[in-house]
């Protein structure tokens, strides 16, 4: 699993993709890519994600780190694991729903805000801790939450974009998963793949810049 969260790490930022079409879904993640985010996580929450992870597993194969998310029954993980997904996300915390998605092997991301809930997450053996909604405390709680939970890797989602994407980092985060602000409603549904690939370059150019500062301190 170390490898897994290494690759996480590497990634940085994970885009959140809730596509009103697979159609509309495949075009999204094209532009992601070419801007530079290989970070994919298809929700549940549109139309045939299995279908969606499968041709973007044929189509980009290790090039892209492909993951399910709004994962949130037992059915869903596997229809994903045999997609191709390469990681599992739900919104929340189960102690049964953990464990049949870590039955797949994948890395396992399971949603918690409060620190009791991220001390459930832990004890029912996810693999990283999603903060969800971070946006409701910032960056400021997730360094917070650094204090009691040192080790447990933490990602934010949820209000990440490219002007405090160094902000999420210096608190803390393994990774982030970044939603509406890449891959917006108004862009799927007006077919804006343009800005979307726009706003990818401006995540990875962010990115850039904290990678060249980190390694020159």
């Amino acid at each position: 699993m170390t490898n897994s969260l290494t690759r996480l790490h590497n990634t940085r930022v994970l885009a959140l993709l809730r596509a009103p079409s697979s159609a509309c879904a495949l075009r999204a993640a094209d532009a992601l890519v070419v801007g530079g985010v290989t970070g994919l996580e298809i929700t549940f929450s549109m139309p045939n994600a299995p279908a969606v992870i499968r041709e973007l597993s044929a189509r980009y194969g290790d090039d892209i780190y492909l993951g399910a998310g709004t994962v949130t029954t037992r059915d869903e993980a596997m229809r994903a694991a045999e997609a191709g997904a390469h990681f599992l996300v739900s919104p929340g915390t189960r102690r049964a729903l953990t464990a049949a998605m870590k039955s797949t092997g994948l890395l396992v991301m399971t949603g918690a805000l409060t620190p009791s809930e991220l001390m459930a997450a832990v004890e029912y053996g996810t693999d990283v801790v999603k903060i969800f909604p971070a946006s409701l405390g910032g960056p400021a709680f997730l360094k917070s939450l650094r204090g009691p939970f040192p080790d447990v890797p933490l990602m934010p989602t949820g209000g990440i974009t490219p002007d405090n994407l160094g902000a999420w980092f210096d608190a803390g985060a393994i990774a982030v998963g970044a939603g509406s602000d890449l891959v917006s409603a108004a862009d799927l549904a007006t077919e804006n793949y343009d800005n979307i690939e726009r706003l990818a370059a401006r995540f990875i150019s962010a990115g850039a810049r904290l990678h060249t500062a980190g390694a020159g301190a």
